[in-house]
């Protein structure tokens, strides 16, 4: 939908490809599906649901045994985004790197695109 030939919507680190690998193996899902919502303190907050069947309409990436599927209307808000999985002492979670985001609220989970239409700044989703 909104591509650039040769160039994937979102990177996933290796790290976030051993991750969604691992929840993907669980219980046979067929990947993880990536959106936005309205919502949160900012305005917008990332989904992420479990997938048993592709939609024909979804970006798909796929990273070694990981696989990712970004909703249609999710897709310009996306774009440029690198997903990561971080673990530390207190937490662990994806992580969502996205050039597109002005404005997060303090708690990491709610973001606040451009024009409230398109997507940066690092937010947290476990």
């Amino acid at each position: 939908m909104f591509s650039i030939p040769g160039k994937q919507a979102v990177t996933i680190t290796p790290a976030a490809a051993r991750q969604i690998a691992k929840l993907m193996q669980k219980d046979g899902h067929m990947g993880l599906r990536i959106g936005v919502k309205k919502g949160g303190c900012a305005g917008m907050e990332y989904t992420m649901d479990y997938v048993t069947e592709i939609d024909p309409h979804d970006e798909v990436i796929e990273q070694d045994d990981a696989r990712v599927m970004i909703a249609p209307m999710a897709q310009m808000f996306l774009f440029g985004t690198e997903i990561d999985y971080e673990v530390s002492l207190l937490e662990s979670g994806f992580k969502f790197r996205n050039p597109n985001v002005v404005d997060a609220c303090g708690c990491g989970e709610s973001i606040k695109f451009k024009d409230t239409a398109n997507a940066s700044v690092s937010a947290k989703v476990s």
